[in-house]
């Protein structure tokens, strides 16, 4: 997660300029309770790391909101639970990533393994990824969706079917017994059925605030997946009935 590593000032920071991008320097250093110089100070090494733009008087995140926010929820969950994933790739893997704040961190946690190739339509990915140089990516076409940071349509759907991998990971908005995997988009549902296609096993990597909910795009039974990470605050009930379904569920 590109926000994971920031320290507690700079990530309130990014919350309130993603709240109210014209919000000035004063109007932060008021906020947090520190001097303007540090705020400038703050917001010159969020720029360094692409975190932000700087503009006259302040600074704009360098992500859609909608990514912002996603990003600041459970933080601590979605790192356990990206670690968890990295375990399961072995030297030699080729896997699939989906778009999603969760999935998006997995490359992070691959570090020490070797000749990993990963296909994906996140762009995300792109910021752990580069930085590791065992990792080879292979970033699909298509049509640009800043709101999610990933790349969907057509072209993305007739370049996943090129390929085929051991392991694809994806992600969700909402998932239940009845209704599977859902999600707000067409366009992200495709991907995902697409990538289950294309690989030997899929894994969803969701945190528990994601159990119960349902999207208004249905994208797969929980029959289609083999195995489910989640976080410890997933209830005991949901767990039982995802192990019924023949689910493995991790929890971290």
């Amino acid at each position: 997660m590109i926000y994971s590593n920031l320290s507690e000032r700079e990530s309130e920071i990014v919350r309130l300029l993603a709240a109210d991008p014209v919000i000035s320097v004063a109007g932060l250093s008021e906020i947090i309770g520190v001097s303007t110089v540090t705020i400038r100070s703050n917001l010159n090494r969020l720029a360094k790391k692409n975190i932000i733009m700087r503009t006259h008087g302040g600074g704009v995140p360098a992500f859609h909101p909608n990514v912002v926010a996603r990003q600041m929820v459970l933080m601590a969950e979605k790192n356990r639970i990206a670690r968890a994933a990295a375990a399961l790739v072995n030297d030699g893997d080729n896997i699939m990533i989906e778009a999603g704040t969760t999935t998006a961190l997995i490359p992070q946690f691959l570090l020490g393994k070797h000749d990993i190739r990963i296909v994906t339509n996140s762009t995300l990915i792109l910021h752990s990824a580069r930085t590791n140089p065992a990792i080879q990516v292979t970033l699909v076409g298509g049509e640009f969706s800043a709101a999610t940071e990933s790349v969907v349509g057509p072209i993305s759907l007739e370049q996943l079917e090129d390929f085929h991998v051991r392991l694809a990971f994806v992600g969700t908005d909402g998932f239940t017994l009845s209704n599977g995997l859902t999600t707000h988009l067409v366009e992200g549902a495709e991907i995902v059925r697409k990538m289950t296609e294309r690989s030997d096993s899929t894994i969803l990597v969701a945190d528990s605030s994601k159990y119960g909910k349902r999207g208004f795009v249905k994208v797969l039974p929980l029959t289609a997946v083999k195995k489910v990470i989640s976080d410890k605050k997933l209830a005991a009930e949901a767990v039982q009935e995802l192990k019924e379904l023949g689910l493995e569920v991790i929890l971290v």
